[in-house]
């Protein structure tokens, strides 16, 4: 699980996909909102430039149904997209017609399934991992409205997807997507509940993945289907990075010779006086605050984008780089439900020296809703992370 996978594609390719899948049939009327949303995209893939999370999601869709691997993506509002990320389907809205825009991709054979699913995420769940285990050929993902909408399916997850092959000697290559960030909107719309996912891994079991940019969650879609094997997949994805100026993928980054990168070393830091170490969207927030207090050069910060398996090789390089004397570990959800209660000895021996943790303190909710609480919780947070360097 650890190997690396090629994944890329030449650029005349991805190219290629992106003019595809922003193409409108002759005399197609979608809103003009939706026009600009594609012509946007269109121009960012043949520039090379700025290509944002959704777009890399949907090359990713595409470039695996051009190589004849069905797809197939559901959940909640996901077509659209539950935050309007997507429009993998568009509406005339003269004549009412659909037009899925993955379909001009795909080879014959390749089935694109994108799909709304009502709010029964036991049965829905259920279903898409017993698909996965009859068509292991196909790309089968769930996406949960919420990350913390996996809770009730928690059985399915707990009794079968997390130990199928142990217990059932069935393998599986579900890939579920749990939308995941501290961002200020409350404890029922914030949380992946990563402590959970966690806890359940063992060995090869399950696959854990908190993407920091576009181009590796294109990676990891595609490494899922070109591995000569199947493991369920998790990703936290966010929902604050969707239209981040700052999170943004070039067209190299998807292009030959590239592939998932689990650990994501700080290239612009040599020798830092301290290394933080984090993972998931909270390295948006850490680095404007670095840029802010002018530490580029005394801080590096590392980004561990897979959490299991634990990169641990990959992890001890970047730390050796910088041989700084202080290695924090900073993660913005509540410390009872973040990833450093499950990693912290394991992070330690790979450092070979005490890793400290920055974080919020222990929780019984995982997110407040009140917006002034929120945001001195960010300022706490951040001052911790970079406290002792000004």
């Amino acid at each position: 699980l650890l190997a690396g996978v090629p994944t890329g594609l030449p650029r005349a390719r991805l190219i290629e996909l992106g003019r595809a899948i922003t193409a409108l049939p002759e005399g197609f009327a979608p809103d003009p909102k939706v026009v600009r949303f594609l012509e946007e995209r269109r121009r960012s893939i043949e520039t090379g430039e700025g290509l944002t999370w959704a777009t890399g999601e949907a090359l990713a869709l595409a470039s695996l149904l051009g190589e004849g691997t069905s797809v197939r993506l559901g959940g909640q509002d996901t077509v659209r997209g539950a935050f309007t990320q997507r429009h993998l389907e568009v509406h005339d809205r003269e004549t009412g017609a659909r037009h899925l825009t993955l379909a001009p991709a795909a080879r014959a054979f390749a089935t694109p399934e994108i799909h709304n699913t009502p709010l029964i995420e036991h049965a829905v769940l259920t279903f898409e991992y017993g698909l996965s285990l009859a068509d292991p050929s196909r790309l089968i993902i769930w996406e949960a409205q919420f990350g913390e909408f996996l809770n009730y399916a928690q059985p399915i997850f707990d009794q079968c997807i997390a130990c199928g092959d142990d217990r059932w000697l069935r393998s599986s290559g579900l890939v579920i997507l749990l939308p995941h960030g501290i961002d200020g909107g409350g404890p029922d719309h914030s949380t992946g509940r990563p402590e959970r996912l966690l806890a359940a891994c063992a060995g090869p079991n399950l696959q854990i993945v908190n993407a920091s940019t576009p181009a590796n969650y294109f990676h990891a879609l595609r490494r899922q289907m070109h591995r000569p094997f199947r493991t369920p997949l998790v990703i936290l994805t966010p929902k604050a990075l969707l239209r981040h100026k700052a999170c943004v993928s070039r067209l190299d980054d998807l292009a030959d010779g590239t592939g998932f990168r689990p650990v994501i070393d700080d290239a612009d830091t040599g020798a830092a006086q301290r290394v933080i170490l984090c993972t998931g969207k909270v390295y948006y927030e850490l680095s404007a605050e670095r840029a802010a207090r002018g530490l580029q050069g005394r801080v590096a910060i590392v980004r561990v984008e897979q959490l299991h398996p634990l990169p641990a090789e990959e992890i001890r390089r970047a730390l050796e780089r910088h041989a700084a004397r202080e290695v924090v570990w900073c993660e913005e959800e509540p410390e009872n439900m973040g990833y450093f209660t499950h990693l912290d000895r394991r992070l330690e021996t790979i450092a070979g020296r005490r890793v400290s943790r920055v974080g919020r303190p222990a929780a019984a909710t995982p997110a407040v809703g009140v917006k002034h609480w929120h945001e001195a919780e960010v300022r706490r947070l951040l001052d911790e992370a970079f406290t002792g360097l000004a």
